[in-house]
């Protein structure tokens, strides 16, 4: 009852506090977590053994945890909100998102059930797979649930499948199917082991320090000594003077004698009334810093009211972590001391006996592979390297952008020689030509491990490696850093709705058993791609599947994700069935609602983690509400990539005559839907045409262009394609590698029916060299990209839209406005107009400030000078009050700026 301030020692371990975000839950300790020193919510993952006294807060109060709710449960929830905003009344589908909202908030409850918070279900990496532990160890954890027997075998313990084991009683295996293996370092001969049995040590920020020789005695007697005021210690250093003053007054020489004599001892409560009346003259410094409140209640036994000024000094005193943190030694004193127990750069795989038989994988959550070296069985590489070799970062992100123009590149394609090209040719000879070419971020493919080059990276084995043929996990953190250092965003291309059905160094079969990872039966399987589709139902792989999202941005400063083929996942008949447009399609029983699920935890979490992510969603079928808050019966995505623009594109070029291109198709398949146009993302060409197999727009266009004229055709449409699409659409747009100067060869990866073949699996850069076609088309990309990087087009007009207010099919003419901006395009093959009239909203003059028939962009040249100021005319055109009219040239476009405005 009474509280005496302060009364506990030093404890020999350091407890850290749980993180806490706004959709944590009631805490419920989670599966793996024990006393085995799994690095206790390892706090700062980059930094391995990071230890300074501002890596341990306190643990906040806890007493509130119980009332806490998730995010979903808040005021402002609306599961079918976004259908009324766009005006959609289909009751099934409304109903579909109600059952969809109440399933989220089921699986949430399901996973703090398990799980502290959200936060904990994607922070996986802080503790599987393979980390240095503090106490001069590596930690190995994994999930084989279907697996009998765990080890580690590789070169550091010459393959011994039972060398190095998890072991009973040691928390090696859990109900869940975690195993759990420790490697110890090996003590060198003639030095002795630690006298502290929890001795840690700082192998980063300490790593030049040795033994400071201080001993943990005297480590320990000092913090006694200075951490506690004069008096907090008595009872520390007299604990037995109660004990003995009891003792004395009971059975003492003037104590009872008898047991007759012996009453009955009082209660507590009583005992401290009579010490309190005994004592009531005594100066303060004597009496306890807090009373009992006694208002003549049963449980007024445990209402204690304190000093006010003894309370502040409490709350105000930190624990004695400091005297704890000089007990550890650095990394020179450990390496006088041990030998590693897995050394940086071993190989190594994970043994398993299963029902079916022994057999050896690439861990799961293994962080750097060589997938099938020279024919043999791939195997993981232990990343470990000194910290005073190891990368460590420059710089940091770059503001977001409003308005997004994305680079997308291949690195194993973007050098000039036919072979497989580096993450440090890719920094030092492409990132500077994205910087130059006006791009304010790059999107990456194929940078997952992956067995099979030819797949472009699409059928990935190793989630959470980076792939080996490019370099070594520091290559890749130069990459993302100087791309930083440039004011370049990095978006990864993430593939999460299936993985490569490779047994041996991927997923597929992880444990032996068929449904580790993946569905049972057809649904394991894609229909027509032959890999693994993923079970987002289960706990254990949304675990891997969020924490790989966390693991990039954290380890690799990733800014945003680009989700592949959501069609693949979001349909059992992945995304390859007819689409009418009838919004049954969407909530029927083809669709799959847990990986719909999956999809609104992924962007709930990243989102609250990471405020400034980005998350692209590529879906084929335009899911309804794709970009809407997760808040309002939407799946949260930032943007959505509009895939029937290039498409559209591909068909006009190959299968329809230059005089029979239809404008409304046109300008309908790029704004899309107009719902969600400020979240488009447009393209007029990305890989898909220069990798899967057909040709690159400029291979068609110029591919047989042997006269001047048909020259001239391909350079004005290649260049019209891209600044309509770039300019009619939402604030994204996406390039791939070499198309913005006209590379004129396709890109074919090697493969068994072009003999292994590198000579198309690059990028002709030399083109850039020469002042020809190709460096004219660049200076007109790069003029384009400063339409929106000096004057922000692409978040001109209104809510950021152009307004569209001329297409005419006979005359193959397009006009539209953003802001002050007009932009008018010809695509007639033949007609030029000296005269075309067109409306804008405001009087006054315009001038010309892109025109894609410059001589300089490879042009005829066919506007003169004089004719690029114009001023409107009063006459209402096109619905609205003034007009301009301006020559135009066939095959030609022109952008207006608004820069003087007449009153009338």
């Amino acid at each position: 009852m009474i509280s005496h301030a302060h009364s506990t020692r030093i404890s020999s371990l350091p407890t850290s506090s749980a993180q806490n975000f706004p959709f944590q839950k009631s805490y419920r300790t989670h599966h793996y977590h024990g006393p085995v020193s799994l690095p206790a919510s390892k706090s700062n993952r980059r930094n391995r053994c990071k230890c300074s006294a501002a890596d341990h807060s306190q643990s906040k109060p806890q007493q509130n945890r119980k009332t806490r709710q998730p995010a979903a449960e808040k005021e402002g929830v609306d599961p079918v909100g976004f259908l009324a905003k766009h005006g959609i009344t289909h009751k099934v589908f409304a109903q579909f998102l109600r059952e969809r909202h109440k399933a989220l908030k089921d699986l949430k409850d399901e996973i703090f059930n398990r799980y502290l918070n959200l936060a904990e279900l994607a922070s996986g990496f802080e503790i599987l797979g393979m980390h240095r532990n503090v106490q001069h160890r590596v930690d190995f954890m994994d999930w084989a649930p279907g697996a009998r027997y765990c080890a580690l075998v590789g070169d550091f313990n010459e393959w011994s499948p039972t060398e190095n084991s998890a072991r009973e009683g040691h928390f090696g295996h859990d109900d869940y199917g975690y195993w759990f293996i420790i490697l110890e370092d090996k003590l060198r001969e003639g030095e002795e082991p630690d006298k502290l049995y929890f001795q840690q040590y700082n192998y980063v920020d300490d790593y030049d320090k040795g033994d400071s020789g201080v001993t943990i005695e005297e480590i320990f007697k000092k913090a006694n000594n200075e951490y506690w005021e004069p008096g907090e210690d008595r009872f520390i250093k007299s604990r037995y003077e109660v004990a003995s003053k009891l003792y004395e007054q009971i059975f003492g020489p003037n104590g009872p004698q008898t047991e007759e004599e012996l009453e009955e001892i009082p209660d507590p409560e009583t005992r401290y009334k009579a010490w309190k009346e005994q004592h009531k003259d005594d100066p303060p410094s004597n009496l306890p810093p807090c009373d009992v409140i006694d208002n003549g209640k049963e449980y007024d036994v445990f209402n204690i009211v304190g000093d006010p000024v003894w309370r502040e000094k409490f709350r105000a005193k930190k624990p004695p972590i400091a005297y704890w943190l000089e007990t550890r030694k650095g990394r020179k004193a450990w390496l006088k001391k041990y030998t590693p127990g897995i050394p940086h750069l071993s190989k190594y795989r994970v043994y398993f006996n299963t029902p079916t038989g022994p057999l050896e994988r690439v861990p799961a959550w293994a962080t750097y592979v060589i997938p099938d070296a020279d024919g043999k069985q791939a195997f993981a590489v232990h990343w470990e390297p000194p910290p005073e070799i190891a990368y460590k970062w420059k710089h940091k992100h770059p503001i977001k952008p409003k308005s997004l123009r994305i680079y997308e590149c291949h690195v194993g394609i973007s050098g000039q020689e036919p072979m497989v090209a580096s993450f440090s040719d890719f920094t030092k000879k492409v990132l500077p030509h994205v910087k130059e070419a006006g791009y304010n971020a790059i999107q990456l493919i194929g940078v997952p491990e992956h067995k099979d080059y030819f797949t472009v990276g699409y059928r990935v084995t190793n989630f959470y490696a980076v792939s080996s043929r490019y370099g070594t996990p520091d290559d890749f953190k130069r990459l993302v850093d100087e791309a930083h250092g440039l004011g370049l965003l990095v978006f990864l291309d993430i593939v999460h709705s299936y993985a490569a059905a490779d047994e041996m160094g991927g997923l597929s079969l992880f444990d032996g058993s068929n449904d580790c990872y993946f569905h049972t039966g057809k649904r394991g399987h894609h229909k027509f791609w032959g890999t693994r589709m993923f079970k987002h139902g289960d706990h254990d792989v949304l675990h891997f599947l969020l924490s790989n999202l966390n693991w990039w941005v954290v380890e690799y400063q990733i800014d945003g994700f680009h989700f592949h083929s959501l069609s693949s996942m979001m349909y059992t008949h992945n995304g390859f069935a007819s689409f009418t447009g009838d919004m049954e399609e969407y909530c029927n029983q083809y669709v799959d609602r847990d990986a719909l699920l999956y999809l609104i935890l992924a962007n709930e979490i990243l989102h609250a983690l990471h405020p400034n992510i980005v998350t692209i969603a590529e879906d084929a079928t335009l899911y309804p509400g794709l970009c809407e808050p997760t808040t309002q019966g939407g799946l949260g995505f930032d943007y959505f990539v509009n895939l029937s623009s290039s498409e559209m594109w591909l068909s006009f070029l190959e299968n329809v005559p230059d005089h029979e291109w239809s404008m409304s198709k046109l300008v309908n398949t790029l704004i899309g839907e107009k719902n969600n146009t400020e979240k488009m993302l447009l393209y007029a060409e990305n890989h898909n045409q220069s990798i899967s197999g057909g040709r690159s727009f400029a291979e068609i266009l110029f591919g047989s262009s042997n006269t001047e004229e048909s020259l001239l055709r391909g350079c004005s449409l290649h260049k019209m394609i891209r600044l309509i699409t770039f300019t009619i659409g939402g604030p994204a747009y996406l390039n791939f590698m070499g198309n913005e100067f006209g590379h004129p060869k396709r890109v074919e990866f090697p493969m068994s029916s072009n003999g292994f073949s590198y000579s198309l699996a690059n990028r002709h850069w030399n083109l850039l060299e020469n002042d020809g076609l190709h460096n004219r088309l660049f200076a007109f990309d790069k003029d384009m990209m400063k339409l929106d990087a000096n004057e922000r087009i692409l978040l001109r007009g209104l809510r950021g839209l152009p307004s569209i207010h001329h297409v005419n099919d006979s005359t193959m003419v397009i006009s539209y406005l953003r802001g002050p901006f007009l932009l008018v395009f010809n695509f007639h093959p033949k007609n030029s107009y000296e005269r075309y009239s067109v409306g804008v909203e405001e009087a006054g003059e315009y001038q010309v400030v892109l025109n894609t028939d410059e001589k300089m962009y490879g042009g005829q040249g066919l506007i003169g000078h004089d004719q690029y100021v114009q001023r409107t005319i009063s006459r209402r055109t096109d619905g609205v009050r003034f007009c301009l009219e301006v020559p135009l040239p066939s095959r030609t476009a022109q952008v207006y700026k608004l820069t003087r405005i007449l009153r009338v």
